[in-house]
């Protein structure tokens, strides 16, 4: 199934909106923990969950798919953005590297305090510049090469997935996340 560019560039931008939200809860659990305050472990176990479940295997991916059709359709336009995948696989690879960190001291391994903070604020940091660029740089590339025309995208093996957190129906593994991304 082919998806109409605009369209898909509007899921981003709303699945960016959402991951900052989440990037806010982690963050402020980072800066807990930094105060020597306990984290809710499960809490980060499903934030982390989440942002290697969704952005990581489908909203990054798509990214992939519609910079690979500027970079056909619009060559001008690409000019300086072949790092992005590599990008998407370094920022994978800090969120599992923080899941794994969760994952151990949720099954009873000590992970030193400074190395979880450190972990933590990494990603968030990595995350967030990367996302803004986005924001700033790539998708106003994108809206320029769909301003005479919508092209369609293909992101068939992407399109059956939905956000498990801020779709209509929440997965009851993110239960704990959603309930914490609601005002107090």
């Amino acid at each position: 199934m082919e998806s109409d560019t605009r369209q898909l560039l509007s899921e981003l931008r709303e699945d960016h909106r959402n991951m900052a939200a989440v990037l806010n809860v982690l963050e402020k659990v980072g800066e807990a923990t930094r105060a020597g305050n306990d984290p809710d472990f499960e809490l980060v176990d499903e934030i982390m969950r989440y942002m290697t479940v969704y952005p990581d295997a489908v909203h990054h991916p798509k990214e992939d798919v519609i910079y690979a059709e500027l970079k056909k359709i619009r060559p001008d336009l690409a000019d300086g953005l072949d790092g992005i995948p590599t990008d998407h696989q370094e920022i994978a690879v800090l969120g599992m590297k923080l899941r794994d960190d969760i994952e151990a001291i949720i099954a009873g391994t000590a992970v030193r305090r400074d190395q979880l903070v450190e972990d933590t604020s990494e990603y968030v940091r990595r995350l967030r510049k990367h996302m803004q660029w986005e924001e700033d740089d790539l998708f106003h590339r994108i809206d320029t090469m769909i301003e005479s025309e919508s092209l369609p995208v293909n992101v068939n093996e992407f399109q059956h997935i939905k956000d498990p957190v801020f779709d209509l129906e929440i997965e009851s593994a993110f239960r704990r996340l959603m309930a914490s991304l609601k005002p107090d």
